[in-house]
């Protein structure tokens, strides 16, 4: 599958073969929301604490007299169905991650990749490098490429005065190729993949 690489000037400097196994594949919707919801999941802190009624801090005495008073016998003050009382089945601080097999979240990952491949928002880059590390030099180049919402993957190593110059720049997110996940790809509109981040996504879905 031939692609055309571009400079970060938007100059045609030469094309590159895609592996049609990685950027080719069939697109699976399931195992792109399975694994989604799987990064999801792991980021969630799980720090939501609620008391029980063992753990809320009252008399063990008996509220008021068991009969005379015209109301509904209570035994304590941390019941539930009483004011300040405890919570049943409420939150409780726990760890929200689960498992899903390296199978499926290398296929959607492949998946992910031909999906924007499909849909013409894949650009091939020829390095995602800067002299110096200055927001103004990237953004008239970012602005001339028409990228509002791009992911630029980088090779092993992301380039810093490139990473420095990203930073600034809202809707422009910059990772190196092992970094490359299925959430990430897809939260931004355009994919940019430098010659080298395409060579390590290659070996590593390989």
């Amino acid at each position: 599958m031939k692609c055309d690489v571009i400079s970060l000037e938007n100059k045609k400097s030469g094309s590159i073969d895609l592996d049609e196994a990685i950027f080719g594949a069939s697109v699976r919707v399931d195992l792109m929301a399975r694994t989604v919801n799987w990064q999801m999941a792991k980021r969630r802190v799980g720090s939501h604490k609620v008391k029980g009624r063992s753990e809320v801090a009252a008399t063990k005495a008996k509220p008021f007299r068991q009969k005379g008073t015209g109301r509904a016998r209570q035994g304590t003050t941390v019941a539930p169905q009483m004011r300040g009382g405890g919570v049943v089945f409420g939150p409780h601080v726990r760890d929200h991650a689960h498992d899903v097999p390296k199978k499926v979240r290398k296929a959607a990952l492949k998946s992910a990749l031909s999906a924007k491949q499909a849909e013409g928002k894949l650009v091939v880059i020829d390095t995602a490098s800067l002299k110096e590390g200055k927001t103004k030099e990237l953004l008239s180049k970012v602005e001339k490429l028409g990228w509002s919402s791009a992911l630029v993957i980088d090779g092993e190593t992301v380039d810093v005065n490139f990473c420095r110059a990203a930073q600034n720049i809202i809707g422009l997110d910059v990772l190196p190729s092992q970094g490359a996940n299925v959430y990430d790809i897809l939260r931004r509109d355009t994919l940019v993949l430098t010659k080298d981040g395409v060579e390590k996504l290659v070996e590593r879905l390989k």
